[in-house]
């Protein structure tokens, strides 16, 4: 297939701060191992960055932006953290060349099961008293 511009007036060219995102994120699979949230902090993160990588955005203020609680926020960081995205040094974040394959992928949550299906409360304690008779 030939390839050709769509949209001429409009070709992306490299601005003059920090660079793209990297296609590796996509095709060394370390998209595939990140939170929705952890999608979002990265991409914001690679947007304000400075050409060394370097932002600071205070927590409320990442929160606000990125429609986050601050536990949220914290476990979408720890994924950037530990697949070696970003690092993190109160209050400066750091975004990382991909220079080598992701770390293993991240414990996935386990699946529910049909035992598993939220019960109204007086269901639980229904089931509670006809176990105990």
């Amino acid at each position: 297939m030939t390839k050709r511009l769509i949209s001429v007036g409009k070709l992306r060219k490299v601005p003059p701060q920090f660079s793209w995102i990297d296609q590796r994120l996509c095709r060394e699979h370390y998209i595939d191992q990140l939170s929705h949230a952890a999608c979002t902090l990265y991409l914001f993160l690679l947007t304000v960055a400075d050409v060394q990588g370097l932002s600071f955005y205070s927590e409320p203020s990442l929160c606000q932006r990125l429609s986050l609680a601050p536990l949220d926020l914290h476990t979408a960081r720890q994924e950037l953290i530990q697949l070696d995205l970003v690092a993190y040094g109160h209050p400066l974040y750091q975004v990382l060349a991909l220079d080598k394959a992701p770390r293993s992928p991240l414990p996935q949550a386990p699946r529910m099961t049909a035992a598993d299906k939220p019960m109204a409360l007086k269901d639980i304690f229904k089931h509670i008293a006809e176990t105990l008779a």
